[in-house]
């Protein structure tokens, strides 16, 4: 059940393989799950309802900047390699999919993935979620909206850690210590790309939670922080140029550096073909 008992902070549950719900797919040198949004899902709600004990299963999302980044991150890449769910983000991944004859179904963002959760909570009994990430004020915001949302869901566990936690162990003991007090079913991470990988490829083993997702700004949309783009904009693939709009001194430089980069990014793919 959804609500039963999660390990201590203590667990040394073993390292787990890389589960997949469908076969994988390569692409620009890692592997991506081909699953649909509402796979994603059953697959997670499968995984929170398992007995305890079995250890974390965590999600990333990866966009064209994961994978310009994956380029010379080899500890990223070692994060993607032990995730048990690899969702392309990006829709630049799902055209080069398409491109060498791969075919991604489509899209599964983060940001859509944690709402579409806690939309299913009701079917499944409820829901616990932790929330680990924002800056100090966001994830108390981001739980009274959920309440209102949805009222299946129990955010059981707030924490904003503070800058570099990251090197700190102490920290890290701490979050870990507020997880197994929280008993959550699922934990989400929004800490940016990469330090929410590699935060929990370093620490998965020891997160008493079932299911763990790097989801980005999520727990900041959920507040109401930032806005997702009109459905109209994600239906025609340019959300990104909504997101470098709202942030621009942030992003901006962010989508010219991947852009030039996916020229180069799509030749090597098509010499690996």
């Amino acid at each position: 059940m959804i609500n039963a008992p999660a390990p201590t902070a203590t667990s040394t549950a073993t390292a787990l393989p890389c589960e997949t719900m469908s076969p994988r797919i390569e692409l620009f040198e890692i592997a991506i799950d081909r699953v649909t949004l509402d796979g994603a899902v059953a697959r997670l709600a499968d995984w929170i309802d398992a007995p305890r004990g079995v250890g974390c299963r965590y999600v990333v999302t990866p966009n064209l900047d994961h994978v310009v980044q994956l380029r010379h991150n080899f500890e990223l890449r070692a994060a993607y390699a032990e995730a048990g769910l690899v969702l392309a983000d990006g829709w630049p991944l799902v055209a080069a999919s398409r491109m060498f004859g791969k075919r991604l179904p489509e899209r599964v963002a983060g940001s859509d993935l944690v709402p579409a959760l806690l939309d299913a909570a009701p079917q499944r009994g409820g829901l616990k979620v932790f929330l680990l990430g924002g800056m100090p004020g966001v994830g108390e915001r981001a739980a009274q909206r959920i309440a209102k949302r949805y009222p299946a869901v129990e955010v059981s566990g707030i924490h904003s850690p503070p800058w570099g936690f990251e090197h700190d162990p102490c920290e890290t003991d701490r979050i870990v210590e507020l997880v197994a007090k929280a008993e959550p079913d699922l934990l989400v991470v929004g800490l940016g790309a990469p330090k929410q990988e590699l935060w929990l490829h370093r620490h998965y083993r020891r997160l008493p939670v079932p299911v763990a997702i790097a989801a980005g700004a999520t727990i900041d949309f959920l507040a109401g922080v930032q806005t997702r783009a009109p459905r109209w904009m994600q239906r025609s693939h340019l959300e990104w140029l909504h997101r470098a709009a709202s942030d621009p001194r942030r992003l901006t430089a962010r989508y010219v550096r991947d852009g030039l980069a996916l020229p180069g990014l799509l030749w090597g793919e098509w010499r690996r073909s």
